[in-house]
């Protein structure tokens, strides 16, 4: 029989999609209520979305093509003036090398310590929870007593960190001033709140049948081809969602740069120019020197970046990541 001789008459097909559209066009009165019920619940959600988010970017984008007088608060249209000043002013330029260099080298390190704090709990039996919540209470402390803290502990002359170096003979750099260790202050900075990442890989590390390991343990497999061979493929989907998130969080970095470097009380020296990122320029293009359409320009170049990343990030990611149920 060919597949005509097989496929059902007319009328049953449209049996079938009749009901099939009557089921989705038709709601019981309990089922309205039910479905009325959960759009009052997400209101305030949709009302702070729509008025605070969507409403403030579309406003935004407005006066990106305008010169904004924010003392008399109007503004007059310049075009795409903004937007050929961004490749114009060296500044720009410069701070998205620093966020880039900045991002490439803080996600790889924080999704690695953020995995290993991860295992460590993950293989805790007795007093897991205390450490669980010792191990997120940084994720509670303000950036302001964090910030504190590091400029304590990074000072080139008195910092606890270059005191516990120069026990070994090892002379501590000038993390705050050269501008080579700059960055990688701001990442030891970052690396204090990973304990979000960290809870997210641990609820994927503990959703990893136990039997793989079991199954691979017979097979001969050691600690380490059973992490790279069950754990990593097991966790994956999680890994990835951590990835994106944490670069869109690096590419958008701020308060740990300002509070170090822009906005500290022991400082007496200007900030290095390794310590100008994108977020910190906007800030001081904004509400320092008042050029608000310059930075609304540079807020949607910052969001196309972010786009075109993380969309690349899906594309090429996905590749690498096991689905429960995939047949691949």
């Amino acid at each position: 029989m060919g597949l005509v001789d097989q496929a059902p008459p007319p009328s049953t097909v449209g049996g079938i999609f009749g009901r099939f559209r009557r089921g989705r066009t038709r709601m019981t009165k309990a089922q309205r209520r039910e479905a009325l019920a959960g759009y009052l619940f997400i209101s305030p959600w949709i009302v702070g979305f729509l008025v605070f988010t969507l409403g403030a970017m579309i406003y935004s984008l407005v006066i990106s093509f305008t010169n904004y007088d924010l003392s008399t608060n109007t503004a007059s249209p310049v075009g795409i003036a903004n937007y050929e000043q961004l490749f114009s002013d060296p500044k720009v330029m410069s701070s998205l090398g620093n966020t880039l260099y900045y991002a490439v080298m803080a996600v790889p390190l924080t999704i690695c310590f953020a995995l290993f704090l991860a295992m460590l709990l993950n293989r805790l039996q007795r007093s897991a929870g205390v450490f669980r919540v010792i191990f997120y209470l940084p994720v509670m402390t303000p950036s302001v007593a964090a910030a504190s803290v590091f400029l304590l502990l990074l000072n080139g002359n008195e910092g606890a960190i270059d005191k516990f170096l120069g026990f070994f003979g090892i002379p501590g750099p000038q993390w705050l001033i050269d501008p080579n260790w700059v960055k990688p202050s701001i990442v030891l900075m970052a690396m204090w709140a990973v304990s979000g990442t960290m809870l997210i890989l641990l609820a994927a590390l503990k959703n990893v049948p136990t039997d793989l390991y079991e199954a691979a343990e017979i097979d001969g497999a050691g600690p380490f081809r059973r992490f790279f061979r069950v754990t990593l493929p097991m966790i994956s989907n999680a890994l990835f969602f951590c990835v994106i998130t944490a670069t869109i969080a690096a590419l958008q970095i701020f308060d740990q740069v300002y509070l170090l470097f822009y906005n500290s009380p022991t400082s007496s020296v200007p900030a290095p120019n390794a310590a100008l990122f994108i977020a910190v320029y906007l800030f001081q293009q904004a509400f320092q020197q008042f050029n608000l359409g310059f930075a609304a320009a540079m807020g949607w170049l910052l969001f196309v970046i972010i786009m075109i990343i993380t969309i690349v990030q899906v594309k090429y990611g996905n590749r690498f990541v096991y689905y429960e149920g995939d047949a691949n």
